[in-house]
Order: structure tokens, then sequence, then C-alpha cells
């Protein structure tokens, strides 16, 4: 008699995530403990869809003039109601809302990546050439942001690529000195001491095996310095030193509705409130990534 065949049963292996998709399912339970944070992420992603589609939405032409509804409260057709040209100011905010977020979210990373270079090098190398850094990121610092923002733009031009450049350079020596400690506590341990042994190049180092583990207070920095980055690039046209007539960015919005603020409220409210929401949404956020990537906040 013929054995009778075994069946072959056949298992599929266990799929493993890989280390970016592990590392953001971490992430990401750890961000989702805190609920304050969590809505922060979720109102900073609904003001991105918001500028980067809401502009293809709206049939209005945001500097279109109408003398005929000017100063005209919400309505059903115009829903934040009108300016003092006619203009519709429900268009002109989802039109500035973009304006606004790119200034903030470019003077950042302009200024973060000036910074974090420079505060690797002094961390790293020390001596006299961390003395020149510092001392300079100390001369920057001594000046208030918003002050130095406006004497920069005063040398510059008022314009929003010069608002860009003046709050990009006043954040650069706040990531410079986070970077700066971060790095002289990195550099002592013991696998940097091990690459060096190697005979691992500095640029490797501090490239390949500092920054990677540093990464967490220069993101964390960089999350809450995007809400005063706004804040400071709308102060600055608000006082006519950012964007120039007709842009509808939100602190241009802000001060176009400053002699109107008792006859017609609504020309300053809606960018007014606008503002608030992405300054609260990156500063909630902040916190909670702070709280998500700090090891000793968690148990």
């Amino acid at each position: 008699m013929s054995a009778e065949p075994a069946n072959n049963i056949v298992t599929e292996a266990p799929k493993v995530d890989g280390p970016f998709k592990k590392a953001f399912k971490d992430f990401y339970s750890k961000l989702r403990k805190n609920k304050s944070a969590l809505v922060g992420g979720y109102l900073i992603i609904i003001l991105i869809i918001i500028a980067l589609i809401g502009p293809l939405l709206t049939s209005q032409d945001p500097d279109a003039v109408d003398y005929g509804v000017k100063l005209q409260s919400p309505s059903a057709e115009h829903w934040f109601g009108t300016d003092h040209h006619g203009r519709d100011i429900f268009t002109r905010v989802i039109h500035g809302l973009g304006i606004t977020m790119s200034i903030g979210i470019t003077a950042t990373m302009l200024g973060g990546i000036v910074g974090v270079f420079l505060g690797l090098i002094s961390g790293y190398y020390g001596g006299k050439l961390d003395t020149i850094i510092m001392r300079i990121m100390d001369i920057l610092l001594a000046f208030p942001g918003i002050l130095l923002a406006l004497a920069l733009i005063s040398i510059l031009g008022a314009n929003l690529q010069n608002v860009i450049i003046a709050v990009a350079i006043f954040a650069i020596p706040t990531f410079a000195r986070i970077v700066r400690g971060s790095t002289l506590a990195t550099k002592n341990l013991e696998y940097i001491d091990a690459m060096k042994a190697l005979g691992a190049s500095d640029t490797r180092i501090i490239w390949k095996h500092i920054l990677p583990n540093i990464l967490s207070p220069i993101i964390v920095q960089g999350s809450l310095f995007i809400a005063t980055a706004v804040l400071s690039a709308s102060g600055l046209s608000f006082l006519g030193m950012g964007a120039q007539p007709p842009s509808p960015e939100l602190g241009a919005l802000l001060s176009d509705g400053r002699d109107f603020m008792w006859d017609a409220g609504h020309i300053a409210l809606f960018p007014g409130l606008v503002i608030m929401l992405i300054v609260l949404a990156f500063n909630i956020f902040g916190d909670g990534l702070r709280d998500a990537l700090d090891p000793k906040m968690n148990k």
C-alpha cells in the first residue's frame, strides 16, 4: 500500500515593519496620548489643506474691487463680509492663509538649517571657533526678535522675500544654541569615541552619528518657532514693513481693518482669528512633540 501524501501546510511569514514605519508608529502612539497635541496636529493638516486647495475653490478674485458692496457685513453671498474696497474678505483670507503659513514655514526652515549647521560646528570643534560663533549668536539674541526684523527690513526693503530673510536671521541663534548644547552632550559618548578610534572622519561623525541623535529638540523647536515666525511676519505686515497692498497676507488684512474697528469690525476680526488658529495649532502641537520626543517626559 502506498502512503498517503502528507498535506502541505504553507504558512506565511509575519510581516515586519520597516524601521521608518516602526519609528512612526511608536511616535504616533506616544503623541496620541496627548489629546491637545493631536488636535493641534489635525488642525495644522486642515489649515494646510485649505491653504493648498482653498484658492482653487473660490470663485471670486481676491483683488477685485467693487465699491457698490463695500463694508458689507457677513452674509450668504459674502461669508466674511467685504472690506472698504468691496473685496470679499473670505476669498482674501483663504489666499492669505497660504501666504502667511508659507512665510512662517520657509523662514523657520532657512533659519533652522543655518542654525543647526553653526551649532554642530561650534559644539563639535569648540575652542576659538565656538567662542566666535556663540558671541555672534549672543549679539543677535540681545535684540528682541521683532526689533531685529524691523531693522533688517529697513535695510533690505519692505517685501515678502525680505520678511522671510529677516525672520530667518533671528531664528538662527535659537537653533544654534540648542544644537550646540545637544552636540556637547553627545560628542563625549562612548560610541563617538569608538567611531574616532575606527578612523571615521569628522564630517561622517557629525552628519551620520551626532545629527540623527539630536533631531528631537530640533524638530520640537522648529514646530514651536513656526508660530513665532507667523506672528512676526504678520506683525511686520501690520506695520507696513512686510506684504504690500493689495497682497492678502493676513497681517496686511488685519492692518486694513484697524481704521474700521467700530464701523466694520469684521474686516479685522476674521484675519485675526485665522492668525490665532495658526499660532495655537503649532504651539499645542509643539508642546505635544516635546512630551512625545523627550525621554525625560515619558515614564
